[in-house]
Order: C-alpha cells, then sequence, then structure tokens
C-alpha cells in the first residue's frame, strides 16, 4: 500500500502535525504501535509556552479547546531543601504564561480533532528502508508493509525512522525514577497534599530527589529520583 504522507508514531508531535495537515486540507496516515488509545496512561501534566507549543496549538485550530482543558493554578511550585525547609515558593500569578494541561487530555483533543481512521493502531514498526526519488518502505510487526511518499518519524527516543538521517541514539544518563500517585490526597494523605501546595514540588539533595505535582481530582502525581547505574532496577520484585 502507498500513502501520500505517512507519520510513524501518534504521540503529540505526530498527532500535532496530522492535524494541522489536515486542516490545510492534506490527507496523512498515523501509524502507532499502541493497540488503542487509552492501552496505558499517559504520564503527567504538560507546561504549554507560547512561543511553540501555544503557536503549534493556533496552527492546528485548537487553543479554543486547549484553553478548556487547562488545569488553574498549576504554574504555581515551590522548592525545598532534604529537611522540607521551603527554599522557594512561587504562587501561580495568573497570567497563563505556561498553562499546566494533563498530557491524556491533550493526546485525546488531538485525535478527536482528527477524521475517523487517520490513527492505525497496533502497528509496531520493525524496520525503515529508503526506495529512492524520496520515498521510504516501514514494515511492521506482523510482516505488512506501507509505502509512503513522505516518511514523518514521530516515534520517540527509540525511532525506527532517526537512522536514516542521523547515527545518534538514546542514552542513559544515570537517574532511575519511580513514578507513584496518591489518590484523594486532601483526605488521605493531607500531609503530601500541603507539602505540594497548588502546584509543583521539587525537593532536591545530592543524587537524589523528590518531585510532584497536582492533577485534578485530588491526585498528587509523584517521582523519586535516585543517580543509579542502569541496571538497578533489575533486582527489583
Amino acid at each position: 500500500m502507498t500513502t501520500p504522507v505517512t507519520i510513524i508514531g501518534a504521540g503529540l508531535g505526530g498527532l500535532t502535525l496530522a492535524r494541522v495537515l489536515h486542516v490545510h486540507g492534506i490527507p496523512a496516515t498515523v501509524y502507532e504501535a499502541e493497540p488503542a488509545p487509552d492501552s496505558r496512561r499517559q504520564g503527567g501534566l504538560l507546561d504549554i509556552h507560547p512561543h511553540n507549543g501555544q503557536v503549534a496549538l493556533e496552527t492546528a485550530g485548537l487553543i479554543e479547546e486547549f484553553h478548556k482543558l487547562i488545569l488553574p493554578g498549576r504554574e504555581a511550585y515551590r522548592v525545598m531543601d532534604r529537611a522540607g525547609n521551603v527554599l522557594l515558593d512561587l504562587p501561580d500569578a495568573g497570567t497563563g504564561e505556561r498553562p499546566e494541561i494533563p498530557r491524556g487530555a491533550l493526546r485525546q483533543m488531538l485525535l478527536d480533532s482528527l477524521p475517523a481512521g487517520t490513527v492505525r493502531w497496533g502497528h509496531k514498526v520493525t524496520a525503515v528502508k529508503a526506495l529512492g526519488d524520496g520515498r521510504h518502505q516501514a514494515t511492521f510487526v506482523d510482516d505488512t508493509t506501507v509505502v509512503a511518499d513522505l516518511l514523518i518519524g514521530a516515534d520517540g527516543a527509540w525511532s525506527r525512522v532517526r537512522p536514516l538521517l542521523s547515527k545518534a541514539a538514546p542514552e542513559y544518563f544515570g537517574v532511575c525514577s519511580v513514578e507513584t500517585f496518591l489518590f484523594d490526597a486532601e483526605t488521605i494523605h493531607p500531609a503530601s497534599a500541603k507539602a505540594v501546595g497548588a502546584g509543583a514540588l521539587f525537593a532536591l539533595a545530592p543524587g537524589r530527589g523528590l518531585l510532584a505535582h497536582r492533577e485534578g481530582g485530588g491526585t498528587l502525581h509523584t517521582y523519586a529520583q535516585l543517580k543509579k547505574p542502569q541496571n538497578w532496577f533489575t533486582d527489583f520484585d
């Protein structure tokens, strides 16, 4: 099968591009390894800045829908030392300079903005090769293939498309992160809720850190980070 514009990866970048192309009347097909849009949690909050992210959403014609999904007050953040002393405490100024939005909600907004069938789920790319004249062939895990007049790689750190352009490869940068969620924090975890405040918390020390941000519905999304070897998790149950 041959398609004019083929995008590998239904993350935020790939979906935003597909939407911008759609707005301009250019059809595109997006191939995604995940089996369904709700097959896994899509991460925490993102701050969308006016010089890049908001420009992209304006171009995609989705800025008003984006504003409906912003979580108010989440631009506040504080910094603590390892003893819990507050070193910096900045409230949300209400300017909306870098409004926070749940990554999953942003992705769903982009998915909803595309024509049905734009995203082909369960298509994990195993290989990509150039065919000449600017055309490329992508092979999927089930050995099916697609030939693209224009191939766009938006498939993240372990991209199968990037090696066509660069020898750069992901490298471990030394930090292991354990992600947890505290639900109904005001009731069940009031001390943690008070420590985090209205937005984000950074409690840092050499080689380690506790980070958290307040999501919707009273949930605290937290991360414990340590500088450890890449195989540090191997012996964990």
